[in-house]
């Protein structure tokens, strides 16, 4: 069964996707940041080839030729991962697809409304008896 990881209060969604697709890449794992739309997957795409600014992260869109042979992809099409390890959830709604993978990771902001779609989307894991951890992103006072 999947594990789902949320990851609460984070400042930055996407900088958070980032290094928790980096931790997976080196722990040998594959990885899908799913994505909602093209803007998106640009943003993400961007970000993996500048920070951090002198290393390589193997990374495509899922459309791309080379996607199969690539860890980690951004998108919406997983079929296109050769092993379904992680996938990072850049958007409101869960991921149809979800439960193929060993483990989703659910990335959510501090503001009002991206708090409340995500505990929409914890209550219909916890409902469905899927696994669930809780990382709260907040800096100590």
């Amino acid at each position: 069964m999947t594990e789902i990881g949320f990851y609460v209060h984070a400042a930055d969604k996407l900088d958070v996707a980032r290094k928790l697709a980096i931790k997976a890449f080196n722990a040998g794992q594959r990885v899908m940041i799913y994505t909602p739309d093209a803007d998106l997957a640009a943003a993400i795409d961007t970000l993996l080839w500048t920070r951090p600014p002198l290393a390589f992260v193997p990374h495509c869109l899922d459309s791309h030729p080379l996607a199969p042979q690539t860890p980690i992809l951004i998108g919406t099409c997983s079929d296109a991962l050769a092993s379904m390890d992680v996938m990072i959830n850049l958007h409101d709604e869960r991921p149809q697809d979800f439960a193929r993978f060993a483990r989703l990771l659910e990335i959510v902001a501090g503001d009002p409304d991206d708090i409340a779609r995500g505990r929409q989307r914890y209550r219909f894991y916890r409902e469905r008896g899927y696994p669930l951890s809780n990382i709260d992103l907040r800096q100590p006072a």
